[in-house]
């Protein structure tokens, strides 16, 4: 048994959603395990684990584009209140229950607190695999994917041992760094896919230009999610916020338009649905994803939205169901045992990483 702190970023509900999974396993092992999150992270996961709220940072956008000013000047007005939550989560959690080690899913408090009271640090997530793993990156984005490691770093220095998360395999930098298939809810594993005749699209924080160009394929049925709607207009269904809804809708399309979001983007792949990613623009990920996407040619990478890509997208879409019956669908057992084998023996080996990576083992 061992005690752990988990540290979960509440940007999205990608991050709480493996965490779930991780945390839960864990659990059932016998560990104990205090959460530490914020905004979705902290509402979703503390109904069912003792989760500690922090503050956290934000990214703020509008019509599917990163607004630096909004978000620079959005998170400045939390520096206040997190150096507060900084100082209690020492306290009150590091200080009192005393850590065998920590696990961090991008929360970047928890890992500088494991870093001051030389705790093993693990990671599991998917923005390691940006930093630690070799993947095609073309000329143009060269600048963002130096600054998006810059910013891994600063916001998860020094792990001792990274559990990372992909749907496209490359080579490892480094021997501290593990790569697994995409973490999946139960709800999802559970699902029994099929090719209905909706389109599912998903959008965050408004995007009203592609909504423009779904309007001229009168032909397909749409149903559109991340509006704040309940209603239809012609070939166009608005539908509200619900995890079992939009799962069944998932589940039943023939194919998904969405933001190039990780989770959502590899959901879509373990169902075997065609993918039209629209890449925030300003988010090195999102982008780093859709190129990888087309790569795999398992849809369509669309940075500028034109209705020709779109109709191109829906004329190929018998070709990129039959790519993805090359994908195998895999379940969280290995990333598990992986992390048993890590915390066995109150954290035997996680903590042999960790005097190796301080350089107190040769």
């Amino acid at each position: 048994m061992a005690k752990i702190i988990y540290g979960v970023s509440g940007e999205g509900s990608g991050h709480s959603s493996r965490a779930r999974e991780m945390i839960a396993h864990l659990e059932q092992l016998g560990h104990i395990v205090k959460v530490v999150s914020y905004d979705r992270g902290y509402h979703n996961l503390k109904h069912d684990f003792d989760v500690f709220e922090t503050e956290g940072l934000h990214i703020s956008s509008s019509d599917n584009r990163v607004s630096k000013v909004k978000t620079f000047t959005e998170n400045l007005k939390r520096l206040s209140k997190g150096h507060k939550k900084l100082q209690a989560l020492r306290k009150e959690i590091f200080k009192t229950f005393q850590p065998d080690c920590v696990i961090t899913d991008f929360e970047p408090m928890t890992a500088y607190l494991a870093n001051h009271y030389d705790l093993p640090l693990i990671t599991i997530d998917n923005q390691h695999r940006l930093r630690y793993m070799s993947y095609p990156c073309p000329a143009h984005l060269q600048k963002d994917r130096r600054m998006t490691v810059s910013i891994i770093r600063a916001m998860v220095p020094r792990p001792d041992i990274s559990l990372a998360t992909t749907f496209y395999l490359g080579k490892a930098k480094n021997d501290r760094t593990y790569f697994f298939p995409p973490i999946l809810r139960k709800a999802v594993l559970c699902l029994q896919p099929r090719y209905g005749e909706h389109i599912l699209v998903y959008l965050t924080g408004g995007f009203e230009t592609f909504l423009k160009k779904l309007k001229s394929f009168k032909r397909e049925q749409f149903r559109v999610y991340g509006y704040d709607r309940d209603d239809t207009e012609d070939h166009i269904t608005y539908k509200p916020f619900s995890k079992d809804g939009f799962l069944k809708d998932l589940a039943s399309c023939k194919a998904v338009m969405a933001t190039a979001g990780f989770t959502l983007m590899t959901e879509s792949f373990y169902l075997r649905k065609p993918y039209l990613a629209l890449p925030m623009r300003g988010q090195f990920e999102q982008e780093i994803n859709g190129l990888l996407l087309a790569k795999l040619i398992y849809g369509i990478n669309l940075r500028r939205v034109n209705a020709q890509a779109i109709g191109n997208f829906l004329y190929r879409l018998p070709d990129f169901q039959d790519n993805l019956m090359n994908y195998n669908p895999e379940d969280n057992r290995a990333i598990k045992a992986k992390l048993e084998e890590l915390l066995d023996n109150h954290c035997a080996i996680a903590w042999k990483y960790h005097r190796k990576r301080t350089r107190l083992i040769p």
